[in-house]
């Protein structure tokens, strides 16, 4: 088959969120897998520092009223081909923000449109959030391109119709508010990247104020797990970790503890239990949560915590406060480094993910597949990768809690810290974590799936495709 993705983010050169992650590592495995899939994206004025970019343009367009060129190259170390949509709107060093935003994004999506119209023509072109919602409304008029529309973060919508019919073409038989809702009801199927999420985003509490709309298409809808790249985030083979290690050596891990309380100012203590969050300091990650419950939780034990990430500065500003009332005990780095977050991954007992909404997470696949046991609240995607550990069943991964209060995550800590004491216990908790299968190649067959569904085809995987992914998956 050939795709396109579209997308505002890839990994590892231009990553925010979870989109990045999806867009970087999916089209790498449909490739091996047989497919040809490329991507378009914008080309940010940091991009030449981070791949080699062709002088000349192999395309150029118009979009808006306004010329385009589009550059082609190859995602740093694959062979899925990258093409950068170039126009000095997106010259910044910034992926989001700015108050042309919604133009500049709208503006993208139409020469992204023109670009499959005109250049390289796909089956199937995967739209990925607001930022290429009008791409299914204009497509409806190309019946030899399908779309398919994956939500990533439903609170951000784009622009509202107003807008859009002043800056770009709407059809006449265009539906939707704003450049999301268009996107949901014209794409030929539309994921979520998680089931549980794709279940709750059709309620009024996770819906964002589209879960009428949600609800009507709820035939066309599908939720396909994320998946991590096991290649590159390998506790066995990691050269930015301290100690390498594997579920069989289990007990080398204690090494890179050490090395993370001296390079983060925290207390040498082995015994202690070490607690990390890698995160986005903003209210959906339960970051109020943690700030309700952290002092508590330290007065009852001498558990100590380590916070990596940016975001709201209130957030930014408390967290600072407190550790410096708690020096030896919590450590925050406010910064992203890919660096350190391994070491955060490889060195504590536990991470901490208390989402408000969490439409799948990456970041507890990670913990797990470098031994650390999530302490998650139970929704979307947590949900679906971290089931409730039972000890004396001796099965499950990690540490959940159902209410979004303080109380509740401050019982599910103290549950989390007093099984940490059961030393023998723990370790069989880290190597049945670390067990787990979250490649990317298991999420795939449900993607070729969908993809073969939405072009009219039988969703079976060949005879190469099942071969190959049995190699990978265990």
């Amino acid at each position: 088959m050939r795709i396109l993705f579209v997308a505002a983010e890839a990994s590892p050169i231009a990553k925010v969120g979870g989109m990045g992650d999806v867009v970087g590592a999916l089209p790498k495995i449909l490739r091996k897998l047989g497919h040809d899939v490329r991507i378009i994206m914008p080309y940010y004025g940091f991009l030449p520092d981070k791949v080699d970019i062709p002088i000349e343009p192999v395309w150029w367009g118009d979009a808006m009223f306004q010329k385009f060129a589009v550059y082609e190259t190859l995602l740093p170390e694959t062979d899925v081909p990258l093409y950068l949509f170039g126009h000095p709107c997106f010259s910044g060093r910034n992926v989001y923000g700015g108050d042309d935003e919604y133009w500049r994004f709208t503006f993208f999506a139409n020469g992204a449109a023109e670009f499959a119209w005109n250049y390289w023509k796909p089956q199937i072109i995967h739209c990925h959030d607001w930022h290429t919602g009008m791409i299914p409304v204009w497509m409806s008029n190309s019946p030899d391109i399908s779309t398919v529309f994956t939500i990533h973060n439903l609170a951000y919508q784009g622009p509202g119709r107003e807008m859009l019919e002043k800056i770009t073409w709407c059809p006449w038989h265009m539906q939707g508010d704003n450049a999301m809702a268009a996107g949901l009801q014209f794409a030929d199927v539309v994921n979520t990247v998680s089931p549980t999420y794709a279940a709750q985003i059709k309620t009024p509490e996770y819906g964002e104020n589209l879960h009428g709309l949600l609800s009507w298409i709820s035939g066309k809808t599908r939720g396909i797990i994320n998946g991590i790249d096991t290649e590159k985030y390998n506790p066995a083979t990691d050269r930015l970790i301290a100690q390498n290690f594997t579920p069989e050596t289990i007990e080398k891990r204690r090494l890179n503890k050490v090395r993370l309380q001296e390079e983060s100012g925290l207390e040498i203590n082995r015994n202690a239990f070490l607690i990390g969050m890698v995160t986005r300091l903003v209210e959906q990650k339960g970051i109020d949560l943690v700030l309700q419950t952290l002092e508590r939780f330290l007065a009852y034990t001498d558990a100590q915590l380590i916070i990596l990430g940016t975001g709201d500065r209130f957030y930014e500003t408390q967290l600072w406060e407190i550790s410096a009332r708690y020096r030896g005990r919590i450590s925050v780095q406010l910064l992203h480094n890919e660096t350190i977050s391994r070491r955060v991954y490889s060195g504590i007992d536990a991470f901490l993910m208390p989402s408000r909404f969490e439409p799948c997470g990456i970041s507890q696949m990670l913990a797990m597949r470098y031994g650390a046991i999530p302490i998650v609240r139970k929704t979307g995607g947590l949900v679906d990768t971290v089931p409730f550990f039972k000890p004396t069943e001796n099965e499950g991964l990690g540490y959940c809690f159902d209410r979004y209060e303080p109380l509740d995550l401050y019982t599910c800590m103290i549950r989390a810290y007093e099984g940490f004491r059961f030393k023998d216990a723990w370790q069989k908790l880290q190597v049945r974590a670390m067990s787990q299968d979250f490649s990317w190649y298991r999420s795939s067959e449900d993607y070729i799936k969908m993809y073969r569904e939405v072009i009219g085809e039988a969703p079976e995987l060949t005879a190469k495709e099942q071969k190959i992914i049995a190699q990978k998956v265990k």
